[in-house]
């Protein structure tokens, strides 16, 4: 079994990666081309952070193992992204719905990681907390008009939040390992951020 640190950080890598990748599918494919833009910005910014990740992770694995090696060499039973990530993408509306629950969580979360006693960790958390900033006030912005405007978009909104919303949870589970890192000042505890998402969303 690996230590807890080397599996927080697959752990984020790997939510950001398979992000990056589902948000990836839209490229030529999205409603307006300033929607194909601004989503292929926000797949390359987690492609960057899935980069500072899982090189870390390597460094701590201490194996040789690069962040290429991690992101592209692994059987699919060793990553360790939520399921929510990964979920297809369905209509717009699905894809800016399970963003948003994504960026909910994970401004919280680069919040915390700021201030980590893990000099490495607060270094990639503060460089990415910028752009998930962003991405969260972006998501949030397109899933409200879209809950706004007509009847049946409103309706698609509603079904889509009705659909994502219990594959979110998992992103607060707490396990041994988490609690190991919280102790030693590394990481929040997952479960300690529900109630600002819950708050925001």
């Amino acid at each position: 079994m690996h230590d807890p640190l080397f599996e927080f950080l697959l752990r984020q890598g790997d939510n950001t990666l398979i992000l990056s990748h589902r948000i990836s599918e839209w490229c030529g494919h999205a409603p307006v081309i300033e929607e194909d833009i601004a989503l292929a910005n926000i797949a390359l910014d987690l492609l960057g952070q899935t980069q500072m990740w899982l090189g870390l992770a390597g460094e701590v694995e201490g194996m040789g193992r690069s962040s290429d090696d991690l992101a592209m060499l692994r059987d699919a039973w060793d990553f360790r992204n939520a399921i929510l990530v990964e979920r297809p993408n369905g209509h717009f509306g699905q894809t800016m719905m399970r963003q948003f629950l994504f960026d909910a969580f994970h401004v919280e979360l680069l919040s915390e990681l700021v201030n980590s006693s893990d000099a490495r960790i607060a270094a990639i958390a503060a460089k990415s907390l910028k752009e998930v900033e962003y991405h969260v006030e972006r998501s949030a912005t397109t899933i409200i008009a879209l809950g706004d405007g007509t009847q049946e978009s409103h309706a698609r909104m509603q079904a889509a939040l009705d659909d994502q919303w219990t594959f979110a949870g998992e992103l607060f589970e707490t396990d041994a390992g988490d609690e190991t890192l919280n102790e030693a000042g590394i990481a929040p505890l997952p479960s300690s951020l529900r109630s600002r998402f819950d708050a925001r969303a």
